[in-house]
């Protein structure tokens, strides 16, 4: 058998977690073989977060980060007490990558540019003598008798005792990440969940969303339901969001995201915002009737940035009679006074659905957890197949949650194969 096709690992995947996956095999020794079918290597890595790349979420309690990957999470101890969230943090620290910690424990390089987790990574490969081999694309992975016998691609057929698929979800598929995996994994005889887009930005019917495109409101809390008149599904969220051309995004719509997709089934998702979370409405109507007592002579739409959050003054406007915003202060009635208050503790919406898998910041999908022995991560199907990131079926928020997954599983795969 040729030594140059033959190898003791392949990794077939060039992104997170196949790097380190492929990087820690070798390390021990492994002669390894890393397949990756775009031109280079890390390509949605180096875009992850706005291109800032949030590492990993540096929560120290593991039983509390792993409460973020929910179903899942029972099948992870013991993956996570073999390289958990401080060690993802001390190979990069230890590596020349610094860490900082940011607003809800969120970690991204000191530099927040993303190619520099990516070229970390490469380093890694270089230094333990990973081959690597890019523009080479996986057509099918062959097996016979529980064993994964070869890898067939467009440049041959590529042999291994041991091999790790890390070709990860659906998301992004402008970066190669088309979930080919799950079409192999389901012609091995797998069961595996069709991806879903669980962290993905939201649409919504009101043209006065869009004309906010570009605004943020940083402290905020949303609300969904299918009918506001039942509270059976309804769920809220506090956090930061932000308005777009076609709808909501930023890390609180993100992470809400999965739970609307649920009420989605029923219909259009009746939502509404409440600008002043911390502010009862009592206190709210004092302050706007302190500004009306201030200004009695102005029309309303002059006074709306003391009214509003910055940006919001014309969105809450739109939710007002057209008369309105001309009117002037010492000329409304107490009940239309109160209704601007009630406007911005509950200024609604309607989400008609998600912007799909291209817009996903992470999709869920892949294979069952029953399917794979989470401890080595091996395949209990084909014991000499290894399993890492997004192709295995777990839903977690935004957050860093997801690329410490690749660093725990990529981890654990290339420490035992």
């Amino acid at each position: 058998m040729s030594s140059s096709t033959h190898f003791d690992v392949i990794v077939i995947g060039g992104g997170a977690s196949g790097m380190m996956a492929a990087g820690r095999a070798a390390a021990r020794g492994r002669r390894v073989l890393l397949l990756e079918k775009n031109k280079e290597l890390g390509k949605k890595l180096s875009v992850t977060g706005g291109g800032r790349c949030n590492i990993l979420n540096a929560e120290p309690d593991t039983k509390q980060l792993l409460s973020h990957y929910g179903a899942a999470s029972k099948f992870l101890h013991s993956a996570f007490a073999e390289h958990g969230m401080q060690d993802s943090w001390d190979f990069f620290h230890e590596r020349g990558l610094p860490l900082t910690v940011q607003a809800r424990k969120r970690a991204f390089p000191v530099s927040e540019h993303a190619p520099d987790v990516t070229r970390c990574l490469e380093q890694y490969l270089k230094v333990n003598q990973v081959q690597l081999r890019t523009g080479v694309k996986v057509r099918a992975i062959n097996g016979a008798d529980s064993t994964i016998t070869g890898v067939e691609t467009n440049k041959g057929v590529f042999t291994a005792e041991r091999y790790i698929l890390a070709t990860g979800g659906a998301s992004h598929p402008e970066t190669g990440s088309t979930g080919d995996g799950f079409t192999w994994l389901q012609e091995l005889g797998h069961t595996v969940a069709e991806p879903n887009p669980n962290i993905v930005p939201l649409q919504v019917a009101e043209p006065w969303v869009h004309r906010l495109s570009g605004t943020t409101l940083s402290f905020m809390k949303i609300t969904f339901g299918t009918n506001r008149d039942k509270q059976s599904g309804r769920f809220h969220k506090v956090g930061k969001l932000l308005f777009t051309h076609f709808g909501l995004s930023g890390p609180l719509i993100l992470n809400s995201a999965a739970g609307v997709k649920a009420l989605l089934q029923s219909g259009p998702v009746l939502t509404s915002i409440d600008l002043y979370p911390d502010t009862d409405l009592g206190t709210l109507r004092r302050r706007v009737l302190a500004v009306f007592q201030a200004n009695p002579n102005k029309q309303l739409k002059s006074v709306m940035k003391e009214v509003a959050p910055a940006g919001m003054g014309e969105a809450v406007l739109a939710q007002l009679p057209p008369a309105a915003a001309t009117t002037q202060l010492n000329a409304f009635t107490r009940e239309e006074r109160d209704q601007i208050a009630d406007v911005m503790k509950a200024m609604p919406l309607t989400i008609t659905g998600t912007m799909g898998m291209d817009w996903a910041v992470v999709s869920d999908g892949g294979v069952a957890l029953e399917e794979v022995d989470t401890r080595t991560m091996a395949s209990k199907l084909y014991p000499n197949l290894y399993f890492t990131g997004d192709i295995l079926h777990i839903s977690r928020p935004s957050g860093g949650y997801s690329l410490q997954l690749c660093w725990t599983t990529g981890w654990v795969a290339g420490s035992h194969v």
